[in-house]
């Protein structure tokens, strides 16, 4: 389970009191997630989601996190939105940990995500994309390009350990992208990590985006490369060329890419890969010890970023003429 911090009953009575929503009903912890402590709040007001925010997040930017998600709510956007307290205050504290409640969103994530599910991320991450607009606040992504050199550093010397060769097709990609990074691209609020558990669905139809701890500015494209890593891959490590083409037409159904954009998006892709494989791997390789998380297989991404390397074009992912 991904509890970092317990919360005793007291602390839980008091703080819960600053809130107009009853007495507490009930408090569970929540599996997924691996960045923050999540628990599934219920009081005599209804269903909540409480977050205490780990150390790995720097307080710093929750104000952004926070208004972002107001702002999206505001715009049409079906996402958390902040509960305030009776004093207007969206964040607090409670068992030492910066913290906030938000709203609870009806939905399931989907694990075997399908095409219809693919389209479905594509029309809402334009959406998202389109809402975020006019943003107050602005974040620089601290994973962006810029922050693979040090992760890279922190893993190399034991990245073999994992695999053979690991180390030497790593620190190939990451001089690529650093030397190619495309630069100019529309930019604006993306999410930067909108997996399939951040995203629930009624039935078919996409009924919420969550865990907007990632998000920050960059080019937007980059968030479409990171959803067709994260959506389009089968369990064997292939790409699925349908639902690649589904989740691009679905995003420009709404926005429709720049010719930039589409000639960026090979080395896009291979650059969210690479994020993802190094984060993965720094976790792997530095487990804290009595927390009961499991860290993700940075192996997954390694094969996906082979695939990557062997794309030509766009038009590899799905994307029409």
């Amino acid at each position: 389970m991904a509890v970092y911090t317990e919360i005793a009953d007291e602390e839980l009575t008091d703080f819960i009191a600053g809130y107009d929503m009853g007495a507490v009903l009930s408090l569970k912890g929540i599996a997924e997630g691996v960045e923050n402590s999540n628990f599934l709040l219920r009081a005599e007001a209804g269903s909540f989601i409480l977050t205490l925010y780990e150390k790995r997040v720097n307080p710093d930017d929750l104000p952004f996190f926070i208004g972002l998600m107001q702002h999206l709510a505001a715009r049409g956007v079906n996402c958390p939105l902040p509960v305030k307290n009776r004093a207007g205050e969206a964040l607090g504290e409670l068992a030492g940990r910066p913290a906030c409640i938000v709203t609870f969103l009806d939905g399931v994530s989907v694990r075997k995500p399908g095409v219809g599910h693919c389209r479905e991320l594509g029309v809402a991450l334009a959406g998202l994309h389109q809402a975020a607009d006019g943003f107050a606040l602005s974040r620089p992504n601290a994973l962006g390009v810029a922050g693979w050199r040090p992760l890279f550093d922190a893993a190399a010397g034991r990245a073999d350990d994992i695999a053979p060769g690991l180390g030497a097709r790593i620190g190939a990609a990451l001089a690529e992208a650093e030397a190619n990074w495309p630069r100019g691209l529309p930019t604006g609020v993306i999410h930067a990590d909108l997996f399939t558990d951040n995203v629930f669905f009624i039935g078919p139809k996409l009924s919420g985006v969550i865990d907007f701890y990632f998000a920050c500015n960059d080019a937007l494209a980059y968030d479409v490369a990171i959803c067709l890593n994260a959506w389009c891959f089968e369990a064997d490590g292939s790409f699925n060329l349908t639902k690649g083409q589904a989740l691009l037409a679905g995003y420009q159904s709404v926005r429709r890419l720049t010719p930039e954009e589409v000639a960026a998006l090979p080395l896009l892709c291979r650059g969210a890969a690479l994020r993802f494989l190094l984060t993965r791997l720094v976790d792997w390789l530095n487990v804290p010890p009595g927390v009961l998380v499991k860290p993700k297989d940075p192996l997954e991404y390694d094969r996906k970023l082979a695939f990557h390397r062997g794309v030509i074009s766009a038009s590899d992912y799905g994307l029409a003429a």
